[in-house]
């Protein structure tokens, strides 16, 4: 065995070493009172190496919950927000305009004082607004629609961002391994393990959580408005009660800007209250806006209801506000939670929901934990029998193997599922499966008359790029599985695939370097136990 270099036993033990440690934590798992999953490990041990397995939601239980983003009211919502910049265009051109910006569906559209204007005023939505396609409807009207191209980018961007805000949201919680992923074009796939309350997730995630500051119109008439007198640029919002509020419609501020949102105590009623932290564009705006009208009242709107409109008694340059009403412990804090995750930019609407009780997850785990142990046993009990000496060398690069398996995908917090367990029973037959095409080498090696160690030297050499060949095409496929394959399928893929680098090192490196130990300290080599 002189090509197995020192070089190699050193690799060979620290992998195991490690092994060792990342794949201690799984044995030493404990449920606490609020039934989480802990580790009792002593203090000294290594932090990178004290994670566990996460369990799947069909081995934990838990909640699975299909999405559908409606992006067509992203769309919808974009255009109303784009009728700021047609103001603000025209502003910078001196351009007056009649009224408001009117939005319906996909166009904008508003009228010009001056008939005069008309040219300049196409000229500016032109150059201001490219997403656009505008028309001059009549001498005074401009007419402005979103090219479908935009609209399917807004579409896309509304998919992308609820799946990240989503995934704030849940986090949030405190949860362990959600799965949250894109399913077909406008669906998310949500698969909570260990939650099983789906009605108080399904009140998390359709929170919209759009937040806006306005100012209340002190100079209009709220009774005018009321009975169908509404002054252009102005609008009605209602609080608590139902009591109507004047507001002008411009938007000052809104969750956007919104940096941290935390539960606190009302200081002037005593209940609970969110207290909102501003960026530093925020912050600006605020403190800009707060200086410019002092005396006048302020209101904060949260999911279009007015929650308290109280009057600027000073300038605050702090980039802070807070929101009062009749808060509850839980709603305060769910209220908090989105706030911080960020505003949804499309509805969502649950399509599909399903859950997954504990009983259930736990048979499930003892079914696939048999299914490994009951595997391992036939086929430690065979390769015994049936390669003898050899047969324990290969039964103890399998034990490692398993090993390694579990600390790979513990450290890189991987989560198990039922398809994963099913990995891993292949890669173990996989793993053998190397090992008897070594061992039938060096059988064919010790018939053509060879010495024992140039049998063992043999059988390793040419059997190296058949086992290579064979693990390659299967770890092909497993990285497409991951790639295109569904939740289930993924955790399938990633378990196979880190057993097949973990049986091409153990079947290979590990027995070879047994083997190599065992003949270098055993003296002169006259028959192999084979």
């Amino acid at each position: 065995m002189h090509s197995f270099s020192p070089w190699k036993f050193k690799l060979i033990l620290l992998v195991l070493v490690v092994a060792i440690l990342g794949a201690t934590p799984n044995f030493f798992i404990s449920e606490d009172k609020d039934k989480k999953q802990t580790i009792d490990l002593p203090s000294w041990w290594p932090s990178m190496f004290s994670q566990s397995l996460n369990l799947g939601l069909d081995l934990k239980g838990g909640i699975h919950l299909v999405l559908d983003v409606d992006v067509d009211k992203a769309v919808i919502h974009s255009v109303e927000q784009d009728a700021d910049s047609i103001n603000q265009a025209l502003r910078d051109a001196n351009i007056k305009r009649r009224g408001s910006v009117e939005a319906e569906n996909m166009v904008l559209s508003f009228k010009l004082k001056q008939a005069s204007d008309a040219d300049a005023a196409l000229s500016v939505m032109k150059k201001g607004m490219p997403n656009y396609t505008t028309v001059l409807v009549d001498d005074k009207t401009l007419q402005l629609t979103l090219q479908e191209k935009a609209a399917d980018e807004v579409r896309r961007y509304a998919i992308d961002q609820s799946i990240e805000v989503v995934r704030r949201r849940i986090d949030g919680l405190g949860t362990t391994e959600p799965m949250i992923i894109r399913q077909g074009q406008h669906r998310i796939l949500v698969q909570i393990p260990g939650v099983g309350d789906s009605t108080a997730i399904k009140r998390l995630l359709n929170n919209p959580a759009v937040l806006e500051f306005k100012l209340v119109d002190e100079k209009g008439d709220l009774e005018k408005a009321m009975n169908g007198q509404l002054a252009a640029g102005s609008i009605i919002k209602y609080g608590k009660d139902q009591q109507p509020y004047l507001l002008k419609k411009r938007t000052e501020l809104s969750g956007e800007q919104v940096a941290d949102a935390r539960v606190s105590i009302d200081s002037q009623y005593g209940g609970y209250a969110i207290t909102l932290k501003f960026n530093s564009k925020g912050a600006h705006k605020f403190d800009r806006l707060t200086k410019m009208h002092v005396g006048d009242r302020f209101a904060i709107i949260l999911n279009d209801k007015v929650h308290s409109a109280p009057v600027i008694r000073e300038r605050i340059a702090g980039g802070s506000a807070q929101i009062t009403g009749d808060f509850g412990a839980q709603e305060a804090r769910e209220l908090a939670l989105v706030l911080r995750a960020g505003a949804l930019p499309a509805p969502l609407n649950v399509v599909e929901e399903r859950s997954v009780g504990p009983s259930l997850g736990k048979d499930s785990i003892e079914q696939g934990y048999n299914s490994i142990l009951i595997g391992c046993a036939l086929v430690l009990l065979f390769m015994m029998v049936y390669y003898k000496l050899f047969g324990i060398v290969a039964n103890i690069a399998l034990i490692f193997n398993v090993a390694i398996i579990m600390a790979v995908m513990s450290m890189l917090g991987a989560t198990l599922t039922l398809p994963g367990i099913a990995g891993i029973v292949l890669t173990i037959g996989m793993a053998v499966d190397a090992n008897v095409l070594i061992f039938e080498r060096i059988r064919e090696e010790l018939a053509l008359g060879k010495t024992p160690l140039s049998a063992i030297e043999g059988g390793y050499n040419k059997a190296f790029w058949t086992i290579f060949d064979a693990n390659l095409t299967t770890l092909i496929a497993a990285v497409v599985l991951f790639m295109y394959g569904s939740g289930p399928v993924k955790g399938f893929a990633i378990t196979l695939a880190v057993g097949i680098c973990a049986s091409m090192f153990t079947a290979i490196l590990v027995t070879r370097g047994i083997v190599a130990f065992s003949v270098s300290r055993g003296g002169k080599l006259k028959k192999l136990s084979i």
